[in-house]
């Protein structure tokens, strides 16, 4: 009777892993698959049956999924049914949590980037943070599933975790408040000087229609004409990949934006730009540091090789892999690496990363740097003689813009690219 269940078990497994369409490209080594799916279905009947405590047979076969999609790299994934709710809700801009992208890196769990303005950032975590324990579980006795699923909580609800840092003597715990993280994608603003700012937090399912409408709604200002843009995708995570494609889109006028490799014909792609909707070839600088990663890398990596923009910062995270999102019929979902992305100059950023034109660290500047003391600053100074020339009204930045050194480098090279444009064209001048 055990041997006949043990039988009939390997069958139904053999079915659900190799489809009909498959089954005679199989036929070849059809032996030696259903010796191995014999040992599975030998330890599924072992444990069912001598177990120390009784166990569902769909625990089980969730277990053997899980671990089976674990053992492929660091984004392949099972995601049971609540889990893969949650990440539909993400990816339309709200979730509960606190409000950081997480990811495996030398079997460490990582932060690849805290979101703006969530407990995470409050609290200070940073990109490349080590968390070595959430409450009082080990990360290097869980997966990135179960990782996830000890972060996520009811808004209200603590959670602390111990990080590690380059620069700590020891892991700091950092104690948060669970909250509703509902995520603004887009953020544009002017400096005034015709410079424009679009920091994009992550690639949500309106962010390319969002970043439109905002930078023609910027652009039609009556005292504002855009001269310069900076695009900032600094501690951005990624997101979705034809929001990736759809924002370099709105840059490029033609030309591949990145293209993807993998088994499956499906998996091979080609995303190119179309003239239409481009925006006008103002100047364009991007900022990435480690926290840019996915999405942010193509945008990124399809600008530069244009040499649509000049790329300012640090490295980006180095993530140039493809994930699909593969339904199963129980409402579960699997999460499978499928391809590798590749910017149109060929090159893999996976593990790499996309290297900046200029590298500038994050360096904070001081308020004496912001506010240096000057001639005018003394005491019965020579008041100005009127030269009939003015430079023009101060940009407006806020405290925490002004301190930013990668934001105030990206600026001064927008503003030096239009001092030199009118010097060449009015040389007299």
């Amino acid at each position: 009777m055990q041997r006949k269940f043990v039988i009939r078990t390997a069958l139904v497994l053999f079915l659900l892993i190799y489809p009909a369409a498959l089954f005679a490209e199989e036929q070849a080594s059809e032996k030696n698959d259903y010796e191995h799916l014999q040992v599975l279905a030998d330890v599924l009947a072992i444990v069912r049956h001598s177990y120390v405590e009784e166990v569902s047979l769909q625990d089980l076969i969730d277990g053997a999924v899980a671990g089976m999609l674990d053992g492929l790299d660091p984004h392949s994934t099972f995601l049971p049914p609540e889990l893969y709710n949650e990440m539909q809700i993400d990816t339309r801009g709200e979730f509960g949590g606190i409000g950081i992208e997480i990811s495996i890196r030398d079997d460490d769990l990582m932060i690849v980037a805290p979101i703006e303005e969530t407990p995470a950032d409050r609290a200070g975590l940073k990109a490349g943070d080590k968390i070595v324990r959430i409450e009082d579980q080990w990360t290097d006795e869980i997966d990135i599933l179960k990782a996830v699923d000890l972060m996520r909580g009811p808004a209200g609800s603590e959670l602390t975790i111990t990080i590690d840092r380059d620069g700590f003597e020891k892991p700091k715990e950092f104690t948060m408040t669970r909250e509703i993280i509902q995520i603004e994608s887009v953020k544009v603003k002017s400096f005034g000087e015709g410079i424009g700012y679009a920091r994009i937090r992550q690639f949500q399912e309106r962010t390319a229609e969002d970043l439109q409408e905002a930078l023609l709604e910027l652009s039609s200002s009556d005292d504002f004409e855009l001269k310069g843009l900076v695009l900032d995708l600094r501690n951005n995570p990624g997101g979705l990949l034809d929001q990736a494609v759809k924002v370099s889109d709105l840059f490029l006028e033609q030309g591949l934006i990145v293209y993807t490799e993998g088994r499956e014909e499906g998996s091979r792609l080609k995303f190119t730009a179309h003239q239409q909707g481009t925006e006008p070839g103002y100047p364009l600088v991007v900022l990435i540091d480690s926290g840019s990663a996915s999405a942010s890398e193509i945008v990124a990596g399809a600008l530069q090789d244009h040499r649509r923009a000049v790329v300012v910062g640090m490295g980006s995270f180095g993530k140039g892999s493809v994930q699909s999102i593969i339904p199963l019929s129980d409402g579960s979902a699997v999460r499978l690496t499928t391809a590798r992305y590749f910017t149109p100059s060929g090159t893999s950023i996976q593990a790499r990363g996309i290297r900046p034109d200029i590298e500038v660290p994050p360096s904070v500047i001081s308020n004496e740097d912001v506010h240096p003391f000057r001639e005018k600053d003394l005491s019965n100074h020579f008041a100005a003689t009127p030269s009939g020339k003015d430079g023009g009204g101060a940009m407006q930045f806020s405290a925490a813009e002004k301190t930013d050194f990668q934001l105030q480098r990206a600026v001064d090279l927008l503003t030096g690219w239009q001092v030199f444009r009118q010097r060449m064209s009015n040389p007299n001048q």
